[in-house]
């Protein structure tokens, strides 16, 4: 796969993991929504260490 395909991927997955930390979020589990939004945030930095690889 190309590098561009790969962060694009990363970057959707990011984003499927931010609408989960807003659902988790209201419906006040609070410790998922952390754990979702450090995920989310590992995934948004992959993304943008694979492009600068």
């Amino acid at each position: 796969m190309s590098k561009e395909i790969v962060a694009v991927l990363l970057l959707a997955l990011a984003g499927f993991l931010i609408g989960g930390v807003y659902s988790t979020w209201k419906n006040g589990v609070k410790w998922l929504a952390i754990a979702l939004g450090l995920a989310s945030a590992l995934a948004v930095g992959g993304a943008v260490a694979w492009l600068a690889g």
